[in-house]
């Protein structure tokens, strides 16, 4: 048997559609792999009753599948599905670096995250790795169709789950469908000043870079409080927020000694706005660990 940890992400960062992502230090996935004849799937913890043990609708088959790595697999669920926070993306990054291990089918890290995007294509419909490739490489990662780059970096971070459900496919259907030219080139500058700050290690500057005139507005309709929400953050210290992925998780960063503070004032602006929410403080971290 053999045991991987893979990280809770974030995707987007606002700027970064479909690109940016960042691995968290907690939540996460555990995902435990042993050799076997077919495929099978047991899932534990939090949200399990709501995600499928038929590997043919679970992530983590197509990646047994793409590997040719039958397995009896087991994920204890830390990081809660349609949360914004890389539910699936946890588990089937966690299983393609178990079963790559298991197998000796001797992948790089790189050479997974494809693999593990077609499992998330399973449920979003599509083969993103925004959220695939932070929680195998760790860091801050740029996906492009090429490949992806890594960044190492070094930020404080918290990541605020309301007790809202958002699926990746609604949230994706409201999307719009054109944008204007000065919202692209704002976008364009946004996250360029959030590569730099990544790079840096500033939150002040990926704080700068986190604005999203085009897709989060329209995404930010679907979490009740999210403007409240956002506006207690910036006042508490946060220096950006932004939806994490497709919600309804909200992500912001912060300077050191003040994520404590950033965290209560999301989660009682959240209770001001009549839901229940909880607070992850964690910072940028690494990837999917064997154990």
């Amino acid at each position: 048997m053999l045991t991987v940890r893979a990280p809770a992400t974030s995707a987007n960062l606002g700027s970064g559609f479909d690109v940016f992502g960042v691995a968290f230090e907690r939540p996460a996935d555990v995902v435990r792999v042993e050799k076997a004849d077919r495929t099978t799937i047991e899932v534990t913890g939090v949200g399990a009753q709501y995600i499928p043990e038929d590997p043919e609708k679970n992530t983590v088959g197509a990646v047994a599948e793409a590997l040719d790595a039958p397995a009896h697999i087991r994920i204890d669920k830390g990081v809660r599905p349609a949360s914004g926070l890389g539910s699936s993306a946890a588990s089937a990054a966690g299983a393609a670096v178990a079963l790559n291990e298991l197998y000796d089918r001797g992948k790089t890290r790189e050479e997974l995250v494809p693999i593990a995007a077609e499992g998330e294509a399973v449920v979003s419909g599509d083969a993103h790795a925004d959220n695939v490739a932070p929680s195998i490489l760790g860091g801050f990662t740029i996906a492009r169709s090429d490949g992806v780059t890594n960044l190492r970096t070094d930020l404080p971070m918290v990541a605020c789950l309301p007790e809202i459900v958002v699926s990746t496919r609604d949230a994706r259907r409201v999307v719009p469908d054109g944008a204007r030219m000065d919202e692209v080139v704002e976008t364009v500058g946004n996250a360029a000043t959030l590569t730099a700050g990544m790079a840096r290690s500033d939150p002040g500057l990926v704080g700068r870079g986190m604005d999203d005139p085009i897709v989060t507005p329209a995404r930010a309709e679907l979490i009740d409080g999210y403007a409240a929400v956002r506006e207690a953050a910036f006042e508490a210290g946060a220096t950006g927020v932004t939806i994490s992925g497709a919600g309804p998780a909200v992500l912001s960063v912060c300077r050191e000694g003040t994520r404590r503070k950033v965290a209560a004032a999301m989660v009682d602006a959240f209770a001001d706005a009549g839901v229940e929410a909880r607070a992850y403080q964690t910072r940028v971290g690494d990837g999917a660990r064997v154990y």
